[in-house]
């Protein structure tokens, strides 16, 4: 049986471009696990291995893999940076007890560290912090330090200091030992030598050292008193300390380095062997009843406990249909019968892998800790629980974003319809952000994602993966509808048709929800007037209608109902008759209740060279963008905006053009917001001129 204080489950997370898949690359070739390293910008890196991630030089899916360092045993997952692919890392974060976040030594705390860091906390995943490139131009350890501070408001503790900066850097001093890590030119990681500190740095790392003692030794009183007496406490003691304040997320171990030049990873190794926990050292998942509601049960992480696994990613490749599992108790044997909580069906466990990118070796069998993939499970979706049939149990699910922006898509020829619909349904089984809808009007196939990337990469896939060669519509807005006055009216449902007929009267309010609180139904009926087992029923003729507003069939949200009052008849009132008054009354009220149209407001973070700041903060007014932040750099300026997706569509051209192609930017969905009235009076237009043509 496997020791499960040598185990640790770790994720790699940052914005896209600070080199987080480079630093896999290079943890695999330090502990033995590749031979030749990849690089990304050759597309060879071992985890990215679908052809969209090696041409665009970005990471898309989160990839697995296993590796040993010192007898422990590491299981990584590198994730993607890109804005579109958060659900990746919002989903592995799930499963995981540590983490590494990257930043570029330039770059800094870039827009999607900031998500990510947010996810993280959410999880209450504990971490490491690795800031990549510093032989870059414009590189600044400390500037990062700060920056981390300043707009994560996390708490860093600096173990490492570079040692020279750019073209010069040359290694990094472990404050701790004491000692400098210097590596020579030949880009070759064990080529390395410990000497002293280079003069010029030993006050600095005295400071910093003074700094890290102090901070550690707040995690053990007795260490405090003693240490405040002029007592050091030992390295071990040190470390002690280090470990119990990372994993109770006071404070980051931060270190620094090169990992596309090797310089500093082997530190960055140690430290998770070091400081973050192993799977018995978290806070347990919490269980949950069949409606999501937290029981006070937890699974706590042991071999000896009953099968807890939590599916957390599917993946179809040229085996068949790969699910990732988290085991969080038990063994899983190959050949077992589990149960899945979520469908009530049972499923037999037929191949086990343990996944390295893209190749894999053949199990028998897998205990809690692990993450491994099984082979060929029909009925299982991201978020299912797989338990023993014996002790069933719900783990706590995940919930995912809901899309922003959709597309139509048709085939090119006739035959590519079956094929279409049997590739979709696999990648919407392995995506849970991305959609897919059939336009009952028109027919199309709408599919509906988390922004451009997100849609074209899906496109992409369709076209080279599954041979489907697609028609593909302009991007659509998902737009929202909304009332913004309170009523108070009546319906009633008669109809008598020989024998028993149908009658349903109710008595309600509507009124607008605060933002975001979506959908609520109340009864204060008294006295009986309307019998409680109508209620469901009336609740979900409103409900029903949600999906389709009065002003141009947009889905509403943040609509409040109370039944107040009604009456019914002993014999011809049933649960249809007081559905289908609902779903009358909510035609004849929402026209009267001042519906709106609503959007979908993207936080927008562009970053920009000086000299253009000017022309794309004037550009981001023109679309309707409200300025939020604005933060200078050592190489240009961020600026942080809430704009309308509307507004958005193909402006990273737009954006290239007005800076001489140097600036970037990223957006994320944030909120909605009610539409400008002629905005709104264009949109509802071409609504009704769309339905007018089907």
């Amino acid at each position: 049986m496997t020791d499960l204080s040598l185990y640790r489950n770790i994720g790699i997370f940052a914005h896209v471009d600070a080199g987080k898949t480079t630093s896999t690359e290079r943890i695999l070739k330090l502990t033995g696990k590749i031979h030749k390293t990849g690089e990304v910008h050759d597309g060879a890196a071992t985890t990215d291995f679908m052809e969209q991630e090696q041409e665009r030089g970005i990471t898309i899916q989160s990839a697995a893999t296993t590796c040993f360092w010192k007898d422990h045993r590491l299981n990584i997952i590198d994730t993607p940076g890109h804005v579109d692919f958060t659900v990746e890392v919002y989903r592995s974060l799930k499963v995981l007890d540590g983490g590494i976040g990257v930043f570029c030594g330039s770059g800094g705390v870039e827009p999607q560290s900031e998500t990510n860091w947010r996810y993280a906390n959410e999880s209450e995943v504990a971490r490491v912090i690795f800031v990549n490139k510093l032989d870059r131009m414009g590189a600044d350890f400390y500037r990062v330090v700060k920056q981390v501070k300043k707009v994560l408001g996390a708490n860093p503790l600096v173990m490492t200091l570079p040692i020279g900066i750019e073209d010069d850097f040359k290694g990094v001093v472990d404050i701790l030992s004491q000692k400098a890590y210097i590596w020579d030119d030949s880009g070759l990681p064990e080529n390395y030598e410990v000497t002293d500190i280079p003069g010029d740095m030993v006050e600095k790392v005295a400071e910093y050292r003074e700094q890290l003692i102090e901070t550690a030794v707040e995690q053990d009183d007795d260490l405090m008193v003693a240490y405040m007496e002029g007592e050091e406490p030992s390295i071990d003691d040190i470390k002690r300390c280090i470990r119990k304040g990372t994993i109770a997320l006071d404070f980051f171990p931060t270190y620094c380095g090169s990992a596309f030049k090797n310089k500093g990873i082997q530190l960055v190794l140690d430290a998770v062997i070091d400081y973050l926990p192993n799977p018995t050292e978290v806070d347990p998942q919490p269980l949950t009843d069949e409606e999501g509601n937290e029981t006070n049960e937890v699974a706590t992480v042991s071999v000896d406990e009953p099968l807890r696994a939590l599916a957390f990613k599917i993946m179809d490749d040229r085996f068949g249909a790969l699910t990732f599992i988290r085991i969080y108790s038990g063994k899983l044997e190959k050949g077992m019968t589990i149960l899945n909580s979520y469908t009530g069906k049972t499923e037999r466990i037929g191949r086990m892998v343990e996944m390295h990118a893209d190749d894999r070796n053949e199990l028998n069998s897998a205990q809690a800790g692990d993450i491994i993939a099984v082979v060929g499970m029909k009925n299982v979706q991201t978020g299912h629980t797989l338990c023993d049939p014996n002790n069933p149990c719900t783990l706590e699910p995940m919930i995912f974003p809901e899309p922003v922006i959709s597309i139509a898509v048709a085939p090119k020829d006739k035959g590519g319809v079956e094929k279409m619909g049997i590739a979709i349904g696999k990648m919407v089984a392995e995506d849970p952000s991305f959609r897919v809808e059939t336009d009952e009007d028109s027919g199309e196939t709408i599919l509906k994602g988390m922004g451009e990337l997100h849609l074209d990469i899906k496109v992409d896939i369709l076209k080279r993966t599954y041979g489907v060669d697609l028609d593909v519509g302009k991007p659509q807005v998902a737009y929202r509808e909304s009332i913004t006055q309170t009523i108070e009216d009546s319906y009633t449902h008669k109809k008598q048709s020989g024998g028993a007929g149908q009658f349903g009267k109710i008595d309600y309010r509507i009124r607008p929800n605060e933002p975001g609180v979506g959908f609520t139904f109340r009864s204060t009926v008294v006295g009986g007037n309307v019998p409680k087992e109508f209620f469901p029923a009336i609740e979900k003729g409103f409900k029903t209608m949600m999906e389709e507003g009065p002003l141009a069939s947009f889905p509403m949200v943040d609509v409040d109902i109370e039944l107040y009052d009604g009456a019914y008849h002993a014999v011809d009132s049933s649960a249809v008759a007081f559905e289908i008054a609902a779903k009358s009354a909510f035609r004849q009220s929402m026209p009267k209740a001042g519906p709106q149209l609503l959007e979908p407001i993207m936080h927008v973070d562009v970053f920009t060279p000086d000299d253009h700041v000017g022309d794309v903060i004037g550009d981001l007014n023109r679309r309707r963008g409200m300025i939020k932040d604005q933060e200078p750099g050592t190489t240009g300026v961020r600026i942080k905006a809430d704009v309308p997706l509307s507004e958005m569509f193909g402006y990273i051209g737009h954006l290239r053009t007005i800076t001489s192609g140097r600036g970037q930017f990223s957006m994320e969905f944030s909120h909605y917001l009610p539409c400008p009235a002629q905005v709104a009076e264009d949109v509802i237009a071409a609504e009704k001129e769309k339905k007018a043509n089907k």
